[in-house]
């Protein structure tokens, strides 16, 4: 080991001993940072950032090359590949788990849940048509902070000073990213109606931050196919009435060719595998952790875009994309802790440190308790939701 070389020179051993202990005390505290939990979770987050690039992708090469607006109806087929999935996964299920079973105890949570994703995915794409690229990017940052006080306040999560400081980080590679846009000139959108445009950004931002720590509370008291059955089969519905009035004639106006039939199959098996991957990345992870990651799908279009759509480069999306890794790095380095309720969550858990498991049976005292989001080594009964 390092301690053990021998100090060069006479009467430096000394020195020789100390420098290599703090070598090897740096090199100590560099592998409990970069352990590998966290490089999993951190890697899984940019899975789910190269499927919403595959998405953007695909919507773009639909809207601009073959003039298909039709953003309701990309939606409808992932649910309804949800639907096919997960639904009558639930449908022949037995007891509690059982499809009808679920839909007699909790059937307007899911409704209400199913119309706010939907809205989500809408308003930000309908922003696209008011205001520009440069807005959208930035604005839709606000859904970091929607997350991160809904999870202070329904999720019991309670953060530490080196989290905010990886958000802050991560945001900062947010707005490097945006500056080079402008210096490069990329401007998209037509931004005639900024205000409205600007409004929906937010409002969309606010939608997905709600259905995120919504996801992350069914997934850890229920279960993931409940959820993204449950989506499927609402989601479906809604969609489905909200193309019928809002889109029927912009869907006859499509050029059908196979190319556009390629380009939904492409969209819809990203979306289909954003949607089912996600709540295992949250389970692991958190949706706080999730949405700091996808800053990232942005930058991943931009370097497509630089083959495929001729992009300008400029060094300033590089600088931009390992700040935002940096950023994650410091914000999964330590766990988050939780004001823990017994009745809420049996266990809670984030990329480093022991697992600890809390009594349900005793009687419930206000508490703060520090965990980790560590590998699941056995099964945990669900705590069942009225």
């Amino acid at each position: 080991t390092i301690e053990n070389l021998p100090a060069e020179g006479s009467g430096g051993g000394g020195g020789g001993s100390l420098s290599a202990s703090s070598r090897a005390g740096v090199r100590q505290r560099i592998r409990k940072v970069l352990n590998r939990e966290m490089l999993i979770s951190v890697a899984l987050g940019q899975v789910l950032s190269l499927l919403i690039c595959g998405i953007g992708l695909t919507s773009k090469y639909l809207s601009e090359d073959f003039h298909a607006n039709t953003p309701v109806f990309q939606s409808f087929l992932n649910y309804i590949l949800l639907f096919l999935v997960y639904t009558t996964t639930l449908a022949v299920r037995q007891g509690e788990e059982n499809l009808l079973a679920i839909l007699r105890r909790r059937w307007w949570k899911y409704m209400i849940l199913g119309l706010i994703d939907l809205e989500a995915n809408y308003l930000v794409v309908k922003a696209y048509q008011y205001t520009t690229l440069t807005s959208i990017q930035l604005l839709d940052c606000f859904v970091i902070p929607v997350v991160i006080l809904l999870s202070w306040f329904f999720l019991l999560i309670r953060y530490k000073a080196v989290h905010f400081i990886g958000i802050v980080v991560c945001i900062l590679g947010m707005g490097c990213m945006v500056g080079a846009d402008v210096l490069v000139g990329r401007h998209q959108g037509a931004g005639e109606n900024k205000l409205v445009g600007d409004l929906l950004v937010l409002g969309g931002a606010t939608l997905y931050g709600i259905s995120n720590v919504w996801e992350e509370y069914i997934i850890r008291t229920l279960s993931r196919v409940e959820f993204l059955g449950m989506i499927g089969l609402f989601g479906a519905f809604f969609s489905g009435i909200q193309l019928a009035i809002m889109e029927h004639k912009e869907l006859l106006k499509v050029p059908w060719d196979w190319q556009i039939g390629l380009l939904y199959v492409g969209f819809s098996a990203c979306m289909f595998g954003l949607y089912s991957f996600m709540p295992v990345v949250i389970k692991k992870t958190s949706a706080t952790s999730v949405n700091l990651s996808l800053l990232t799908a942005d930058l991943y279009s931009l370097f497509c875009g630089l083959f495929l759509f001729h992009y300008k480069f400029s060094g300033l999306y590089l600088l931009s994309f390992f700040t935002i890794l940096i950023g994650l790095v410091l914000y999964s380095s330590t766990s988050t802790y939780i004001a823990q309720d017994p009745r809420v969550y049996k266990q809670f858990r984030n990329p480093s440190g022991p697992v600890v498991d809390l009594p349900t049976t005793a009687q419930v005292e206000p508490s703060v308790t520090y965990t980790s989001l560590g590998q699941e080594t056995e099964e945990e009964p669900h705590v069942r939701v009225a």
